[in-house]
């Protein structure tokens, strides 16, 4: 009976060791795939937001074909 007593908690020991590891390890992969996500976020937001102001800007050049492809459309269907 002794021994299957302390096999038993040995079992339920082990479980739990094994248990806390785990947690701990699957809490530390998550954590970093989270801050991975969220980086990702931000650096994407970033970029899109710079894009949408590059163009909202606009170049002069862009500028001077756009209003120059509007006169000649004005122009031809008068």
């Amino acid at each position: 009976m002794g021994r299957f007593l302390v096999g038993a908690i040995a079992v339920v020991v082990g479980l739990f060791v094994v248990g806390a590891i785990a947690s701990w390890v699957f809490h530390a992969l998550f954590s970093i795939l989270g801050y991975l996500i969220l980086g990702a976020l931000v650096v994407g937001g970033g970029m899109w937001l710079y894009g949408r102001a590059k163009r909202g800007l606009g170049s002069t050049r862009n500028q001077n074909r756009i209003e120059a492809g509007l006169s000649t459309w004005r122009q031809r269907n008068r």
